[in-house]
């Protein structure tokens, strides 16, 4: 969604979670992290797949429309009743998401309006799709066809919750506070004990009142137990940094670019390719090279790429937004030996022309503008080459100066978005 188009509590909620610098705040507590070994799949992955769809789909006006317009929690409740969507098919969205080049997804189990999209008895009052016109759990649906797609499974879940009051007054109405703070533990101990393995939680709205951090509610919430609880169900998910311990991983969020050099820690950013992150009825959608500007962006710097669809009110992922992961899937099927599997370095990017990523014995250059890149020299690399071709195996003249290298690629090999350089180290 573009800054433009949201709401002040809306755009504070975006704003807390950019990606900074260094680390995220959070609480620490070694014991929760996973090693090097459990995150190897997930640095590897590089590409994953998100969807947000829900109560506010019907609305079409965003995930946040219940809290922005203002609507009682018992008139949003009624939505429930109208909630049958018939064209909803998860093996669809799985064929389409591995069609895409996608490795995990992340589906939102339950947003801030308090909607579980499964048949949830730790839900307050029974708000979850179990009892609504639908009748079905759709995240056994989602987990039974993500896992047989093959495609690592992981859940978003938001512990925040607008029908609570306590939400919005912590201390002053506490009892209807823990009302909340204990459906959170139930419904994050139902997801993580019935649904097999999971291999990501992704917590969103760990803060409070709208205001502060994540980190700042962690008197309330108490992540550290929560996730304690979470390891214990499930020893090897992996756990973003929202709830307010610190994580596995850190999160950007949103279209703003990504620039200057390789983050040194684990990160991820989302993004939404239909602007909003729910159905809206404009169905708009990104750009081809916005999108893969985007993400290429993120690969030489050391991240992963969480792409989020907006299905309509019946479970449809609309036309435009399925042909864009089909094309994002034609690219990542010719340049994915340059990106899966893959490591950032060692030349540090440079904004909107270039960036690099390696695997085993082989350096990937990626040139995003081959026009500024042409006769630009390279700083001298730390290994010694002994071979630089394209990644279609064609020859590229390769220069050592003095003080670097000067790599020719052939005009009638630029490609449009990007064009791969491939650097075999000398043994």
């Amino acid at each position: 969604m573009e800054i433009k188009d949201l709401k002040d509590a809306e755009l504070a909620s975006m704003l807390k979670s950019k990606l900074m610098r260094n680390r995220n705040s959070g609480l620490e507590a070694s014991e929760l992290h996973l090693n090097s070994e459990d995150m190897e799949w997930w640095r590897d992955a590089k590409l994953g797949f998100f969807s947000h769809w829900g109560l506010y789909s019907l609305l079409g006006r965003g995930e946040w429309a219940m809290f922005n317009e203002k609507i009682p929690p018992e008139e949003y409740a009624k939505l429930a009743d109208r909630f049958c969507p018939n064209k909803f098919d998860a093996g669809e969205w799985a064929e389409l998401a591995k069609e895409a080049g996608m490795r995990y997804a992340i589906m939102v189990t339950r947003h801030h309006d308090g909607f579980a999209m499964w048949d949830s008895p730790g839900s307050f009052e029974g708000f979850h799709s179990g009892n609504s016109a639908a009748g079905r759990d759709f995240v056994r649906e989602y987990t039974d066809a993500f896992r047989e797609a093959e495609i690592r499974t992981g859940l978003y879940y938001s512990p925040m919750d607008w029908r609570f009051p306590g939400y919005f007054q912590p201390q002053e109405l506490a009892d209807n506070a823990e009302l909340m703070k204990r459906q959170t533990y139930e419904q994050v101990r139902e997801l993580t004990t019935r649904y097999g393995m999971i291999d990501i939680l992704w917590y969103d709205g760990g803060w409070l009142a709208h205001s502060g951090s994540d980190a700042d509610a962690a008197w309330f919430w108490e992540p550290i137990r929560l996730n304690e609880m979470v390891r214990e169900n499930q020893p090897q998910c992996v756990i973003n940094p929202r709830s307010g311990w610190a994580g596995d991983f850190q999160c950007d969020e949103g279209l703003h670019e990504v620039v200057g050099d390789i983050i040194p820690f684990d990160w991820e950013k989302c993004f939404s390719i239909a602007y909003h992150w729910s159905y809206e009825a404009e169905e708009r959608a990104l750009p081809l090279e916005r999108t893969i500007r985007l993400m290429l962006d993120c690969f030489v710097r050391g991240g992963n790429v969480l792409i989020n669809v907006a299905p309509n009110p019946e479970g449809e992922i609309p036309a435009n937004q399925r042909e864009l992961l089909k094309q994002i899937g034609r690219f990542m099927n010719k340049n994915g030996e340059a990106i899966y599997g893959t490591r950032p370095g060692p030349l540090q990017p440079v904004d909107g022309v270039y960036g690099m990523t390696k695997k085993g014995s082989q350096l990937y250059l990626h040139v995003m503008d081959t026009a500024a890149f042409d006769g630009m020299l390279l700083p001298p690399f730390p290994y010694p080459v002994a071979d630089c071709r394209l990644l279609d195996g064609t020859p590229v003249v390769f220069e050592q100066h003095e003080q670097g290298y000067i790599v020719k690629i052939p005009v009638e090999k630029w490609e449009p978005y990007d064009t791969v350089v491939v650097f075999t180290i000398a043994e």
